[in-house]
């Protein structure tokens, strides 16, 4: 099931995308919340006529680094022996068609297509056999990074977590089990010029190995997203343009760059 967030006449509900082509989708709002006991309404409405929210709102974004081998050393960086993460803020996520602004402190900004897993339950110390049990479902992400900062800076609050760095969307897809999102095409365009293509079987470190590796610190939480690193072909973004991730099996998240107001 893709389950998308969104605001119509000033509400915001989650509902069930239902269609294949995209000027035909529709949304059954769904009653309650996801991550809990919820039924379908059957009241259904056009996809076109709503604003697609980010898909959820997370406690936390939990993101892994040089967790593919060749954008390591596309950067001139080593591979870590174990999983290497690091925070996006909350105030970082924006939605699908939403606009990532240019922060003023940077002039280097670079998109990374990524693949999200979103928790679905309250969890924490995580055996590697239970993972599954604990995610809700998986979402395209482009951790947006400021890439001038980020080298000058030796931590990376900054230069990843300014606002707008963590477009999330367009939906949450439920049905992938994780041995297929572990081997996904993943894909990044920047106005319609392929930038970044891999696997997310070229993860050094698969799902399996992020989620226990994280929970075995923390605490994590229902709509917690983690991001598990970006395949090679990393890029400038500049002011105009419309940058695009594409997963398999989930969809494509769309957003323009613009000047920070």
């Amino acid at each position: 099931m893709r389950i998308a967030r969104f605001s119509i006449d000033g509400n915001v509900a989650f509902g069930a995308v239902e269609g294949d082509k995209q000027d035909e989708l529709v949304l059954d709002i769904i009653k309650g919340i996801p991550f809990a006991d919820y039924e379908l309404s059957g009241t259904k409405v056009p996809v076109s006529k709503v604003r697609l929210l980010p898909p959820v709102l997370p406690n936390k974004v939990v993101a892994f680094g040089r967790n593919y081998a060749d954008h390591a050393k596309e950067l001139g960086n080593e591979v870590p022996d174990a999983p290497f993460a690091f925070f996006k803020p909350s105030t970082s996520v924006i939605g699908p068609g939403d606009e990532i602004q240019y922060p003023s402190f940077s002039q280097e900004l670079h998109h990374e297509a990524e693949l999200a897993v979103v928790i679905g339950r309250m969890c924490r110390e995580v055996p590697r056999e239970r993972v599954k049990d604990v995610i809700f479902g998986y979402t395209c992400a482009n951790d947006v990074t400021a890439r001038d900062v980020q080298k000058r800076e030796k931590q990376w609050a900054r230069a990843k977590g300014f606002d707008t760095s963590c477009p999330l969307g367009p939906w949450v897809e439920t049905d992938l089990d994780l041995d297929r999102a572990n081997d996904l095409t993943i894909q990044l365009t920047v106005n319609g010029e392929q930038r970044q293509l891999g696997r997310t079987s070229e993860m050094i470190h698969p799902i399996e190995d992020l989620i226990v590796n994280i929970s075995e610190a923390m605490t994590l939480l229902p709509g917690d997203v983690i991001l598990t690193g970006t395949p090679a072909g990393v890029g400038p973004l500049n002011v105009g343009d419309e940058v695009a991730v594409t997963i398999e099996g989930i969809g494509t998240l769309t957003n323009k760059v613009v000047k920070r107001g």
